[in-house]
């Protein structure tokens, strides 16, 4: 009889673990820009080189950091082409640290891609290269295109946008620092993200990477909302040292908060701490002239 009460015991508490376990989960989901992951004009030991690849040091330091933010979904930018993100995953998997599944971006930049990496079975991933906006009178691309990728949680289906405005690099006087085409490619990106979810108030997902402009900018107001209609809350994000910059412009030595994440209102109450934040860990200033920034979702689940 007590062998009997003890198996039952240990089966209903079984069964709460299980149910607690299903109750809720946590997903770390981050965006960085790994600076030219692929062929670039670099100055080097031996001087400048066209066409060169990333060195293997920035690399090896790139792979620590992304070991360290340890995320389950991470958006990338400055990603060369498809050999380039298959290396980079193979030698993430030869470290112990894989993603099996991957999206690339392909549009109107041939170098420089919009990628996302994935511990858990993307449900769907989709690259929007056909976005368009109006420019000075001509109809101009979203440069780097997006990338949508869907997965699944304990609160249902997740979408994250992953996302790279155009640089501050222009030869064009009428739009210093390219922030007119950044607030039209925002503007293309926000519209496409409304017909995917009409009602995004009660839609849950992330618009997150590299908007080359700061929180208050025409392209991140945009990104926040259209007319009357909140679109997403733009998170704070702070290092450990309570620092906000996540680039560094090496030239000038100025820093910047130009990567962002972005979250639908109804997702906001599963952000923890109600903020990003900023990674600082070792490696950081050798990968990139960025610095990541990650968001921990703590999903209840769907009733």
């Amino acid at each position: 009889m007590g062998t009997k009460r003890t198996v039952l015991t240990r089966g209903v508490c079984g069964f709460l673990l299980a149910a607690a376990g299903l109750a809720a989960e946590t997903i770390t989901i981050a965006t960085y820009n790994v600076e030219n992951y692929g062929p670039a004009h670099r100055m080097t030991e031996a001087g400048f080189r066209k066409d060169y690849p990333k060195p293997e040091p920035e690399k090896r330091a790139l792979r620590h950091v992304i070991r360290g933010l340890n995320a389950d979904l991470l958006v990338l930018q400055e990603m060369g082409g498809q050999p380039y993100l298959d290396e980079l995953r193979r030698d993430l998997r030869s470290e112990g640290v894989d993603y099996p599944h991957a999206a690339l971006a392909t549009a109107a930049d041939a170098d420089r891609h919009v990628a996302v990496l994935s511990r858990r079975p993307l449900r769907r991933a989709t690259t929007h290269a056909d976005l368009e906006f109006a420019y000075f009178g001509a109809k101009e691309a979203v440069k780097r295109g997006m990338v949508e990728a869907r997965i699944a949680t304990a609160a249902g289906e997740l979408a994250v946008f992953a996302i790279h405005l155009k640089s501050r690099l222009t030869e064009r006087a009428d739009d210093p620092l390219s922030a007119i085409r950044r607030g039209g490619e925002a503007t293309a990106i926000r519209d496409r993200i409304l017909r995917l979810f009409p009602a995004p108030a009660s839609a849950r997902f992330l618009i997150l990477g590299d908007c080359n402009d700061t929180k208050s900018s025409r392209a991140a107001a945009a990104l926040q909302r259209r007319g009357k209609t909140e679109i997403s809350v733009l998170l704070t994000a702070e290092d450990s040292r309570g620092e906000t910059w996540t680039h560094v412009y090496r030239r000038e030595e100025t820093y910047s908060r130009v990567d962002h994440i972005f979250a639908s209102p109804a997702l906001q109450v599963a952000v923890r701490g109600g903020a990003a934040r900023i990674y600082d860990g070792p490696g950081v200033r050798e990968a990139s002239d960025h610095r990541p920034v990650f968001v921990v979702l703590e999903l209840e689940a769907a009733k």
